[in-house]
């Protein structure tokens, strides 16, 4: 009989658990869904200020350089030569990352792609085979440059130095022998740009297309 009781006695204590267990079951449940919710949306901004930041970069020119940057400074050892030839490399793509940002492309009702610079009248296109690939005149104003463009060129142009001084090739070159603070002024620039060009970005975001970017969409 005592057994009995002892039984009950715990069946009884199960059942008053069981609610308050749930209750926490619950709250636990809506703070997860709370944090997920939040971390979602915190990826999801992460994802598409990553996306206008790719969007921004030259990818051409960097890949070019980094093809060509062990060969013009000798895998950092560089004589007066190999300095010149990679200060020449640097300088070359850094116009070609400044100038990539002022041109644009467009899609013909024939289904073909053509890229142009943008110019105050309008678009300058490059590729055109006479009249049949330009653009009429009202519609060539609508890619006039702005100075919006400035600011993406100018950035543009910042986050190539940003992977310049993260190559170690260059660093070697120009900087054998850093001292401590260069040291730190070498790890922490790269950086600070990258922050500083990603709230450029978002900020003032752009709707151009430039030669070796894809069409989107809403550009057709």
């Amino acid at each position: 009989m005592a057994m009995k009781g002892s039984d009950v006695e715990s069946q009884e204590q199960q059942q008053m658990r069981s609610p308050l267990l749930e209750k926490v079951e619950d709250q636990q449940q809506q703070q997860a869904g709370s944090a997920n919710s939040s971390m979602q949306k915190a990826i999801n901004q992460t994802f598409r200020s990553t996306a206008h930041l790719a969007n921004l970069l030259p990818t051409g020119t960097v890949l070019a350089f980094q093809l060509l940057s062990p060969v013009f400074t000798n895998q950092g050892r560089c004589t007066d030569a190999s300095r010149f030839m990679a200060a020449s490399l640097l300088s070359l793509c850094g116009i070609s990352c400044f100038l990539l940002s002022f041109t644009d492309s467009f899609k013909r009702p024939d289904g073909t792609v053509r890229h142009g610079i943008a110019t105050p009248r309008g678009l300058l296109v490059l590729d055109g085979d006479g009249d049949a690939g330009s653009l009429a005149p009202e519609k060539a104003a609508e890619f006039r440059i702005r100075w919006i463009d400035f600011v993406h060129a100018f950035a543009s142009l910042l986050v190539f130095a940003a992977v310049a001084l993260l190559d170690q090739n260059v660093v070697g070159c120009f900087y054998p022998l850093p001292s401590a603070e260069m040291k730190e002024v070498l790890s922490s620039l790269p950086v600070g740009i990258g922050v500083l060009c990603s709230m450029l970005f978002v900020a003032f975001p752009t709707k151009r297309h430039g030669i070796g970017f894809p069409l989107t969409p809403s550009s057709d």
